[in-house]
C-alpha cells in the first residue's frame, strides 16, 4: 500500500507537472488480478482499485493499519465500472453490474473480488474511511441511486448524477460516495466550481476512451493548477483545493468523500470569474 502524506497550500504552489502528479494522481489502479490502494493522509481515506479476471482478489490487510483485519476500524465503499462482477463479504453474495454501488461496514472481516466473465472483467473502484459505528452491508443498482439530471448544453455540463452513499442513501460514519455520468457533446463536470474544508474528495474517471483526456483542475481559487487524467485514474483534492473540470470527450466519473462533515451539499461555490 502507498503512502501519500498532506501538501499545504503554500507548498503546492510552487510544485511542477512532475511534482503534482506524484501527490495527487493516482495512475494504474486496476491491474490485472491484483488489488492496489493508496493510503491518503487526508482524513485517512483510502484509495483502491480491482480487476479480477482469472481468479478471485482478496482484500487482504495491510500492516500499516494495526488492525487484523482491512476492515476492523473502517468502512468501505465499491463501485463497478466494468463487466458483471461478484464481491463476496463475509460468505454473502453481491452481484454488482456495470455503476452498481456496495457498502461494507466496519466489522466485515473476509471480503473478495470476482468476475463474471474474463473477457468482459469488472472493474472495481474503491473507497475506505476510518468508521466509529458499524453500519449494515448494501448494496445499490444505478436505477436506485436515484438519478438527477444537472446542465444545460448550452454550458457543455449535461450530465445526470447518482448518488448511493449519502444521507438520504446508503447509510455511513463518514462516507460520502456517488458518481457523474456527462452527455454527448457535453465535457464539464462539477459546475460551480467549489471547494468544502470540512472533508476531502477524490475523483475517478471512467469510460474515458483511449484517445482522449479530462483536464482535471485543482489548487486554491486564485491559484489554480491542472492534472491530466486518462482513463481509470484517480486524482487526491484537499479539503483547500477546488476540484473539476473538463475532458475533450463525455465521460463519467466517481466522486467519493470523507472528513468532518456527512452532509452532501455543504459547498463553497466560487464564481468561475473569480478563479485565476
Amino acid at each position: 500500500m502507498e503512502i501519500r502524506f498532506q501538501n499545504s497550500p503554500n507548498e503546492v504552489k510552487s510544485m511542477d507537472t512532475a511534482s503534482l502528479r506524484t501527490n495527487f494522481h493516482v495512475g494504474e489502479l486496476m491491474q490485472d488480478d491484483q488489488l492496489k490502494l493508496v493510503y491518503s493522509h487526508y482524513d485517512r481515506v483510502i484509495i483502491g482499485g480491482v480487476k479480477p479476471i482469472h481468479q478471485p482478489v482478496l482484500l487482504h490487510n495491510e500492516a500499516e493499519l494495526r488492525a487484523e483485519y482491512f476492515l476492523e476500524r473502517r468502512e468501505l465503499g465499491i463501485i463497478n465500472t466494468g463487466g458483471p462482477g461478484s464481491v463476496i463479504a463475509d460468505g454473502v453474495t453481491y452481484t454488482l453490474n456495470k455503476l452498481d454501488a456496495l457498502y461494507l461496514g466496519k466489522g466485515t472481516s473476509a471480503v473478495s473480488f470476482a468476475s463474471n466473465n474474463a473477457t468482459a472483467p469488472a472493474i472495481f473502484f474503491l473507497l475506505s474511511a476510518p468508521a466509529h459505528h458499524t453500519y449494515p452491508n448494501r448494496s445499490m443498482t444505478k436505477e436506485e441511486a436515484s438519478p438527477v439530471n444537472l446542465g444545460e448544453v448550452a454550458t457543455s455540463n449535461q450530465r445526470t448524477i447518482y448518488k448511493y452513499i449519502h444521507q438520504g442513501g446508503i447509510q455511513s460514519c463518514q462516507l460520502v460516495m456517488g458518481l457523474t455520468v456527462l452527455n454527448n457533446g457535453s465535457v464539464w463536470n462539477s459546475v460551480p466550481p467549489h471547494t468544502h474544508t470540512r472533508r476531502m474528495e477524490v475523483y475517478f474517471y471512467f469510460d474515458v476512451p483511449e484517445q482522449h483526456r479530462v483536464f482535471h483542475f485543482m489548487g486554491q481559487p486564485t491559484e489554480t493548477r491542472h492534472i491530466l487524467m486518462a482513463n481509470h485514474e484517480a486524482v487526491i483534492s484537499p479539503p483547500w483545493s477546488m476540484h473539476f473540470g473538463a475532458g475533450s470527450s463525455n465521460y463519467g466519473f466517481i466522486w467519493g468523500m470523507a472528513g468532518e462533515n456527512y452532509t452532501f451539499t455543504d459547498m463553497d461555490p466560487v464564481a468561475i470569474a473569480e478563479i485565476r
